[in-house]
Formats: structure tokens, C-alpha cells, sequence
């Protein structure tokens, strides 16, 4: 059998656990519907709270926003945020608590892969049954920025990259559980940073000029900042689009590699309390 032959055989390794996530997530259907309105009242406070700021000014928007643009970028920003809580870190961390991470030692897949299969559903429904019809609810309700079909292509390519960059920096924190028996201190200071960032909370362009080079020299911009910009075509030509994609596709392959390296280099030392 050729290499190439081998590989979907490898992949379809992983299909049990995103079978299983998908199971665990439809048994409880009500749970989607208590995120839905949390989600759209999270969403409602940050649009309402920034067309607010922007209410009634004269002249120049900052950061070249106006109005529907910006009403835009802060809906679909709590929704790619949406999309990235992938449950990865709590669930990584609470294997490692409760001692069945000894079994995942066992099988013959690689436990960051399995762990993308299982998250991967996760995020997919959180953007089908939550995020799509928060979008169309405030759709009809605000005006928004309506994209180009060459932004849409360039956002769904960008927004794909985002969940692995979001997956690599959730597999890091929960494999923080091989180093303290309880990450919920490192999850609360890992998602205030990313929000904060990613341009989640506040817009990269609207940030002071040393705080935005900062957050573009980070990984987390390319989570919602670096997709949001190609949807609205703030950027200058194919090759500053192709910039964002590439930096994006450079830090979603190092996080993969680095969550890969610590996962090995937590295999050495894993000591499972009681077992």
C-alpha cells in the first residue's frame, strides 16, 4: 500500500471521537438554546454599547470605521469567539484530573488529533445552531456591512485557520493540567487575553499604535481580527490578503507543533494520581 494510501485510513482513526462529541453535544439540545440567548445577549450588549460610542459623531469615524462596518466587526467577533470555545483546555485538563488520561495513553492515535476530532463538532454546532441565527437576528434588526463575494471566500479560508489558532492555544492551556492540578486560574487569564488581543473586545485598528503592534505580533489576532478584516476588505490588494492568510497558516502550523511538543514532553512526566 502506498503512503498516500494510508492517510485517509490514518484520518478515519478520529471519526469515532467526532461521532461520539456529536452524540454527547445533540443529547442536550436545550443546552443550545441557553447559549443562544446568552450568546445573544453577550453580542447585544457589545454592538449596542459601541454604536453608542459611535452615536451621533460628526466628521471622521476612528480607525475608518463607519457605522454598519463597525456594527459588523463587533457581531462577528463575539461569534468567531463563539466558534473557538471548542471546550478543548477544560476538557484536556479535567482528563488529567480525574486520571483517564492514562487510557488515552493507550490508543493508537495521537491524542492532539483525537482532541481536534472531538472539539471540531463542538465548534461547528456552536456556529450552525448559535451563531448563524444570531446573526440573522440582528441582521433584522441593525444595519449591517454586507460582503463581497471575494470577502466572503477570503473570511471562510481565514475564519477555518482561526479554529486551528484557537485549538493550538486551547490544547496549550489544558496540557497546563500536567503542571497544576487546576487551570481554571490559567483559563480566566488566557481568555481575557485572547479576547482582548484578537480584537474580540476592542478593534486592532482602534487600538493605540504600539498596543496594535503588539497584538498583530501575537497569534491571536489572526482569531478574529485577521478574518474580520478580509470580510470587510480592509486591507490594500491580493498581496496584503495573502499576508493575512499566510501569517495565519505560519502561526496555526508552530501552535500545532508546539502543542505537539508539549503533549510529548507531557507524556514523560505524566504521573496520574491514584492510578
Amino acid at each position: 500500500m502506498t503512503r498516500a494510501g494510508t492517510v485517509p485510513a490514518r484520518l478515519r482513526r478520529y471519526a469515532p471521537f467526532t461521532a461520539a462529541s456529536l452524540q454527547g453535544l445533540l443529547q442536550y439540545r436545550a443546552t443550545f438554546l441557553i447559549n443562544a440567548l446568552t450568546a445573544a445577549t453577550a453580542v447585544g450588549v457589545q454592538v449596542f454599547l459601541w454604536r453608542a460610542v459611535y452615536a451621533g459623531r460628526s466628521g471622521g469615524m476612528p480607525g475608518g470605521y463607519d457605522l454598519p462596518h463597525l456594527t459588523t466587526y463587533v457581531l462577528l467577533a463575539q461569534v468567531l469567539g463563539l466558534m473557538q470555545a471548542n471546550r478543548v483546555d477544560e476538557e484536556v485538563s479535567g482528563e488529567v484530573q480525574r486520571g483517564d488520561i492514562a487510557v488515552s495513553l493507550l490508543r493508537p492515535v495521537s491524542y492532539p488529533l483525537a482532541r481536534f476530532a472531538a472539539g471540531l463538532p463542538v465548534s461547528l454546532t456552536n456556529a450552525t445552531l448559535v451563531a448563524v441565527p444570531v446573526v440573522v437576528l440582528y441582521a433584522l434588526l441593525l444595519p449591517l456591512s454586507v460582503p463581497s463575494p471575494q470577502g466572503a471566500l477570503l473570511f471562510g479560508c481565514s475564519a477555518a485557520l482561526s479554529l486551528v489558532i484557537g485549538f493550538g492555544v486551547n490544547l496549550l492551556v489544558g496540557l497546563a493540567g500536567f503542571v497544576t492540578t487546576n487551570i481554571w486560574g490559567v483559563r480566566i487569564v488566557k481568555d481575557s487575553v485572547v479576547a482582548f488581543f484578537a480584537g474580540q473586545v476592542v478593534p486592532l485598528a482602534l487600538m493605540p499604535g504600539p498596543l496594535a503592534a503588539v497584538a498583530q505580533a501575537l497569534p491571536f489576532q489572526g482569531m478574529v481580527d485577521g478574518p474580520l478584516r478580509l470580510l470587510l476588505g480592509r486591507y490594500h490588494g491580493p498581496l496584503e490578503a495573502a499576508s493575512i492568510l499566510g501569517v495565519q497558516l505560519a502561526w496555526a502550523a508552530a501552535l500545532s507543533a508546539l502543542a505537539a511538543l508539549a503533549w510529548r514532553g507531557a507524556v514523560r512526566r505524566v504521573e496520574v494520581l491514584g492510578g
